[in-house]
């Protein structure tokens, strides 16, 4: 098979940063990477350009970890709470999901991709929880949220029936 060495412009996910040199499909190059200007070939000329890539690479690395790490501390402060409806025995008619955590995020004023957001299944009970944001490859964050019912927690039919045996039998002792 035939390779080629390419050096990347911009970051390619899976593939490499900017800066890095790696051996790719020739076709992959040829038809891909080269055309959108994501690469370029490696010659004895591009010695300046690489040099001057990877410095932009280190400079853009070091803004965006001390971006997330002031966005780790304001997110820290930071509480959600979630007013859902419920039915008898304060069971939650759906869920809270990344989505809904994303969006009270963005009401707050915080701009997170919804992808960096780990919750790996729905919440469907009240009380408080813990999700995890993963601001950057060095920089995650536990964040904290409440999901209360918005109306009265009312009991379900088979916790009035438990209550009043519960009550006959203590009645009945008497």
């Amino acid at each position: 098979m035939a390779h080629s060495e390419v050096l990347l412009v911009k970051p390619v996910d899976g593939l490499g940063g900017e800066g890095d040199q790696v051996k790719v499909r020739a076709g992959y190059a040829r038809n891909f990477l080269l055309p959108r200007g994501v690469a370029v070939p490696v010659t004895v000329a591009n010695g300046k350009q690489i040099a001057a890539l990877k410095k932009r690479r280190g400079e853009r690395e070091a803004h965006e970890l001390s971006g997330a790490q002031e966005i780790a501390k304001k997110l820290e402060k930071t509480s959600l709470a979630f007013a859902v409806t419920t039915g008898e025995g304060g069971k939650m008619f759906g869920s809270v999901t990344a989505a809904d955590i994303h969006e009270k995020l963005g009401a707050a004023g915080f701009t997170i991709e919804r992808k960096r957001i780990h919750l790996h299944t729905p919440v469907k009970t009240l009380g408080k929880h813990t999700v995890k944001v993963k601001l950057h490859d060095d920089v995650s964050v536990e964040l904290s949220f409440d999901i209360v019912s918005e109306n009265p927690i009312e009991p379900s039919a088979e916790e009035k029936a438990a209550e009043e045996k519960k009550n006959r039998k203590v009645e009945a002792r008497r």
